[in-house]
């Protein structure tokens, strides 16, 4: 259940000069160094864990089924899509079971028994359909037996061989969400009393951060220890891996829940809201789970788990074939940038990417070498001496973007997502980040080389805060509704947005 959206695009819009973002950072405290400085483990997605498992485990009883059939006389290609039938359901009323879930994994007889009963019943039931139907087509009753035999063997086997890999990854931390709690005193503690009964294994709690400063708000709650306030937890994000922020506030709060959110919904983890102390009392359906936890979701990161998985192959697959197909166009600007005027023929630009991560971005140097401008501090206008010859041709084509495809081979670009911007970029004499509140939300994913605003026509010159508002409120349209779909359909308009778009830069 969702009791609050925030509403991201309404956020930029009622933009203000300065920001929470644009404060001096705070002197962070040592406790708070140190934890950030603790080498954060690779953590194994659960829903990758569970969807691998889930597919593994539906194989296993097709070649079973297979390898049964090949030993029959029949209808091959009736017994084919009996056993893909049979598998697939049979993985999905598992599934509906519960018992594809990192907590059941870690279970022995439980999962076995549970995996074991349903792969009867389906068998059960495909008994009763041959015999409702006995054919000379149909599938043999020692066939059906046997298969039945050979799945609970397999179930066994394999139950036993991925418990073990859950709790050696268990061991190894490789499961466990890096976790902050906002909040503190009696709630709190309350809070990690439940998370240390039933989610330990789960949970690696780092930290609380409290914007109170007195007798409700000790420096430590149950030996954990505070790290600092909101805005230190923003800092804190940036300096370390946080999957999950854990609040604890009650719900009657909402002024206090409404400014935290505000200020953390510009970085890429899960927010959730305890309901363990809350007196009103929801359906089973309304909470999600962390442990014992009932939790209600107030913000989740975007493109994560599978989607992450296909946006990762979508970008390398389309960043490699752009390579090949563009390398005569690369290599005959590379020759003509050498040709028009001296210098490199690639000019590097920090910019920020994930999570405000800092890059080197590529690009083909489109002005004099004498003149570059690597922090951006000057925004390239229409007739600027400083662009050369070919400079003025590749920026208007955005020729000069095509190096970032190596930046996708290195991971730290995707072929779509938001323009990164120059560290130093102004509209209206203000930096970027000054000038429109919540303007690093746009870093909650990577970076892109197009993206929603560009072929929406918000692509060159962002000298006016109208203007970058615009961009950054397409940008966080794009990260609220992201697909893979939408991502095709902006990697097939851009070349029309180029021709069609009057704001090209130049």
């Amino acid at each position: 259940m969702k009791m609050y959206r925030f509403d991201p695009q309404q956020a930029v819009l009622n933009h203000v000069n300065k920001s929470a973002e644009t404060r001096a950072p705070s002197d962070l405290q040592s406790m708070m160094r140190e934890v950030a400085e603790r080498p954060a483990r690779t953590i194994v997605p659960p829903a990758i864990v569970s969807g691998v498992a889930q597919v593994v485990e539906a194989g296993l009883l097709m070649l079973a089924g297979f390898g049964f059939s090949l030993l029959h006389d029949g209808d091959r290609l009736l017994n084919v899509m009996v056993i893909l039938a049979v598998a697939i359901g049979a993985e999905t009323l598992i599934g509906k079971a519960g018992q594809h879930t990192i907590a059941a994994y870690r279970t022995l007889l439980q999962q076995i028994a549970v995996t074991g009963l349903v792969w009867s019943g389906v068998i059960a039931l495909l008994t009763v359909m041959n015999l409702l139907f006995d054919r000379d087509e149909s599938m043999a009753r020692d066939f059906i037996i046997g298969w039945w035999a050979l799945g609970i063997a397999a179930i066994i086997v394999y139950r036993v061989a991925l418990r073990a890999l859950v709790r050696h990854w268990t061991a190894e931390g490789k499961l466990k969400r890096r976790t902050v709690i906002v909040g503190g005193g009696q709630p709190a503690e309350q809070l990690i009393d439940l998370i240390r009964t039933g989610g330990t294994e789960d949970i690696d709690l780092l930290g609380l951060f409290d914007d109170r400063n007195d007798i409700r708000s000790p420096e430590s709650v149950a030996s954990v220890g505070k790290l600092g306030n909101v805005s230190d937890l923003i800092e804190f994000a940036r300096m370390t891996r946080i999957d999950l922020v854990i609040v604890s506030m009650p719900l009657s709060a909402e002024t206090r829940l409404l400014d935290m959110l505000k200020q953390l919904w510009v970085l890429p983890v899960d927010i959730r809201l305890s309901a363990h102390m809350s007196q009103l009392k929801f359906t089973h359906k309304a909470y999600s789970y962390i442990g014992n936890v009932p939790v209600f979701d107030m913000a989740d990161r975007p493109i994560s788990d599978w989607n992450l998985v296909f946006k990762w192959v979508f970008d390398k697959v389309v960043a490699l074939t752009a390579l090949i197909l563009l390398s005569p166009v690369m290599i005959g600007t590379a020759i003509a940038i050498k040709l028009d005027s001296p210098g490199p023929v690639l000019f590097r630009q920090k910019r920020h990417g994930f999570n405000n991560q800092l890059i080197d971005m590529y690009k083909f140097r489109s002005m004099r070498t004498d003149q570059l401008d690597h922090g951006a501090a000057k925004l390239v206008t229409k007739g600027d001496a400083r662009v050369t010859r070919v400079g003025r041709f590749i920026r208007k084509t955005s020729i000069d973007e095509l190096p970032q495809l190596f930046n996708v081979l290195k991971g730290e670009l995707s072929i779509v997502g938001p323009r990164p911007h120059a560290l130093q970029a102004k509209a209206n004499n203000q930096l970027y980040y000054e000038a429109v509140e919540g303007y690093f939300a746009r870093h909650r994913v990577k970076p892109g080389m197009t993206g929603w605003a560009q072929i929406n026509g918000w692509r060159g010159e962002t000298d006016t805060v109208d203007k970058l508002m615009q961009r950054v409120s397409h940008d966080l349209y794009y990260i609220e509704n992201w697909s893979l779909w939408l991502d095709l359909k902006i990697v097939l308009m851009t070349p029309i947005s180029l021709i069609k778009n009057r704001n090209n830069a130049f």
